[in-house]
């Protein structure tokens, strides 16, 4: 204490001391979260709270699936241009998905892009049975570079993080696992950044808000289901500086954007009161809890949520969720915690901008394709994507607009055709717009027995036991 005294023969500056102290002895987080932030290069940890809690992965198990695909790239057992086939098993996942038939053919290069980005649970699979012959072989393979890696406390059972009994991990182990891929994999790296996927006419945004928003963000993957809350594993780089920020259960999408762009501003920022927090060692060293994973289903999916929450409907969040000063981003303990820095704009604000202009990365269905091929397949997706026409006077409308497609009376309806199917795909975005039948689109005209047929459920996976009430919700 004595260090302190002619801090105390100040009175200005007594009251700073007593809230610095007050905030480095009491936990920052006082609800179910986990955070963790770390440098890159030498596994340095530079803020953690609760970063050993165990916490349902949700689709943070993406970033093993991608990266024991392209380990076996980089070894030669596969290409990024193998031919990869959708099983009964694949297209049976819950959304979020893209929705290919069974027998659809996709090179591992697409069924990656579609994974990372819009966080494909069938794309998962596809992978999964390519690589490892089946969601089970492809597990043990997952658990084994798991532990190889060091990740105590990781366990997993399929391969696009749905739940199940046993699929468990740590933000201290997602973030040896970012660690992992930007150390063995910097040649496949550019697959965690991918702004957004064109499929067809369809545009997805990646789900890493960071992505295109805040400065020198270059990676990794989203996650949600009801246990878990709104996961992020979020990387930025700048001044030759990378840091990794893991961010579990926050209370929605633009939230989780928030906290890791919070974690970042402090750890490029530096921090001015780091003297009086003792050092906390590597990622590697931080010590397990031993305890069960919290299960945020009911604040994440109970009544109290105006509409379902998943990781495709991010922002239909209640507005205290992502407003509110009281939240992380205006308060006293925030304020001292950040070391006194000078007034920044909120992350909140800087994630509420438009992403960065870039162009989307082109996906499809079939074999690598370049030049005049690859613009002939993009044309055949949009085609299967067309839906199906709609019962009664809109069906009528519809056959008629497709028998005058050179007019200018075409042109206009075929302009608020696709202002209507995007403002569908935006209201229900567990239901892709790919996932409609071939056949229904080619027929509109089918008989009630066949759209019975087409509206006929998928089956649900046989991994999805636990939570058993966020079985159908998305991984995203």
């Amino acid at each position: 204490m004595h260090l302190f005294r002619p801090l105390l023969r100040n009175p200005s500056l007594k009251w700073i001391l007593a809230v610095a102290l007050l905030a480095v002895a009491l936990p920052r987080t006082a609800q179910a979260e986990a955070l963790l932030l770390i440098e890159a290069d030498s596994g340095k940890v530079l803020q953690a709270d609760n970063a050993t809690m165990p916490w349902y992965p949700a689709s943070l198990s993406k970033l093993m699936t991608a990266y024991v695909t392209l380990t076996a790239v980089k070894e030669g057992r596969v290409s990024l241009d193998t031919l990869l086939t959708v099983s009964p098993t694949a297209a049976s996942q819950s959304p979020s998905k893209m929705g290919f038939r069974p027998g659809t053919q996709v090179t591992v290069d697409n069924a990656l892009k579609m994974m990372l980005v819009k966080s494909a649970n069938d794309m998962a699979v596809v992978l999964a049975e390519g690589v490892g012959g089946s969601i089970d072989g492809f597990s043990a393979m997952m658990n084994q570079t798991a532990r190889k890696l060091g990740m105590t406390q990781t366990s997993y059972v399929n391969p696009n993080g749905l739940p199940a009994d046993g699929q468990i991990t740590s933000a201290r182990d997602m973030a040896i696992l970012a660690r992992a891929i930007i150390r063995d994999l910097p040649e496949y790296e550019y697959f965690v950044h991918i702004p957004s996927i064109r499929f067809g006419r369809r545009i997805t945004p990646n789900f890493n808000k960071l992505i295109g928003r805040y400065p020198g963000a270059d990676g990794f993957k989203t996650g949600f289901i009801c246990a878990s809350g709104y996961n992020l594993v979020a990387s930025a780089t700048r001044d030759g500086k990378r840091l990794i920020a893991v961010v579990l259960g926050a209370s929605s999408g633009r939230m989780r954007a928030v906290r890791a762009a919070q974690l970042l501003d402090r750890g490029f920022g530096g921090n001015g009161l780091a003297w009086l927090r003792p050092s906390l060692g590597t990622v590697e060293n931080l010590a397990p809890i031993d305890a069960s994973p919290p299960n945020l289903h009911e604040e994440m999916c109970g009544p109290k949520r105006k509409r379902p929450a998943s990781d495709e409907d991010e922002d239909t969040v209640a507005n205290s969720a992502g407003g509110s000063a009281t939240n992380g981003e205006g308060s006293t303990m925030s304020f001292f915690a950040s070391g006194l820095q000078a007034a920044m704009p909120k992350p909140s604000e800087l994630l509420g901008l438009p992403a960065a202009a870039s162009e989307p990365v082109v996906v499809y269905t079939g074999p690598t394709k370049t030049g005049a091929a690859l613009a002939a397949a993009v044309e055949a997706d949009s085609e299967k994507m067309q839906p199906a026409p709609k019962r009664g006077k809109r069906t009528r409308v519809v056959i008629k607009v497709d028998k005058k497609s050179d007019s200018a009376a075409d042109a206009k309806g075929d302009a608020k055709k696709d202002k209507s199917d995007s403002m569908q795909a935006a209201a229900k975005p567990a239901r892709h717009a790919n996932a409609k039948s071939d056949s229904a689109a080619a027929k509109p005209a089918a008989k009630p027995a066949d759209k019975q047929a087409a509206a006929k459920p998928a089956a649900k996976p046989k991994a999805s036991s636990k939570p058993k009430s966020d079985a159908k919700q998305p991984a995203g």
